[in-house]
Order: C-alpha cells, then structure tokens, then sequence
C-alpha cells in the first residue's frame, strides 16, 4: 500500500532505514498535478532508494480563495499513482517541520526556486533548521518549474 497515515510512515521508514535504506522526502501542496511536480519527484527518487511525499492537508493551504482546487484525497491519489513515488502521507501539519521530525528522512527535496534557502512565508527557513536537528541533508532539484497558482489562475478560473 502506497498510501500511508503518517505514523504508520514513520514506522515503515524506521524500518527502510535500518536496512540500509536512503529516504527522500518531498513535501508540498501539489494542487494541480502538472510536468513540472512529476519530474521535481523523479529527479527526487534518484537522490535516494525511497521516495515519499507528504501533502499539505487542505486546512492549511493559503494559496488564496477556491484553494486547493483539488482536496486532499484526490491529491494524495494522484501523487500514489505516479510510479516514482514510493509512499505518500497526508501531512497532519501546516508546515513540513513536524513531519521532519517524525519521519527523519536522509534527504529533504525542495525545487531550484527554493535553491536562495529564501521564501516569503518563512516556512523553508524554519524547516531548515529542523532539516539541521534531524540530520537530513536538503538537495534542490533542477527540473522545469511551473506554477501550480499561475496554471490554474490563467487557465482554470475563467
């Protein structure tokens, strides 16, 4: 099963880990599924031998009003059916950085917009610091970038 609840997660990646195991995470939103998130997750799985990705519940998303798009259901679905996911957990909070500490990936997976270790909600930053008490190693991929916000405003909300 691809889809996890998060402290089941936590468990199977204590495990993966004992054998040897390198896990990477990604974490986000992932509102509208586009090019751009499926090669950031398959350049993520080639950082590592497990590749998971937690999502932004849908409480907690403040990408502006008739956000998400997509609930949290579908958007998990959508993230399992991909081949080079190998877990997918709903995120239980607003922010990546508890997730961090109860899953303790090897490696934490940003986009190459993130590479400035800046964004202006402070979320990066404070996961950041997390990412250095976990002893994780954050990697940036470089990947095309599109914006799910800008997809959905410019061809979506007619």
């Amino acid at each position: 099963m691809k889809i996890l609840e998060i402290d089941s997660l936590a468990k199977t990646i204590k495990g993966l880990k004992a054998s040897g195991k390198k896990v990477v995470l990604c974490h986000g939103c992932f509102d509208l599924m586009h090019p751009g998130h499926i090669k950031y997750f398959q350049a993520a799985k080639k950082m590592g031998d497990i590749l998971v990705v937690t999502v932004t519940p849908d409480i907690y998303i403040d990408k502006g009003p008739g956000r998400p798009v997509f609930n949290q259901q579908l958007r998990v679905e959508s993230i399992a059916a991909l081949e080079c996911v190998d877990y997918v957990a709903l995120n239980q909070w607003s922010t990546a950085e508890e997730t961090l500490r109860l899953l303790r990936p090897d490696i934490y997976v940003k986009g190459q917009e993130f590479e400035g270790l800046q964004d202006k909600t402070g979320k990066l930053q404070k996961e950041l610091k997390v990412i250095q008490e976990v002893g994780a190693e954050i990697r940036f991929t470089h990947e095309v970038v599109f914006s799910s916000t800008r997809l959905i405003n410019n061809n979506l909300k007619k």
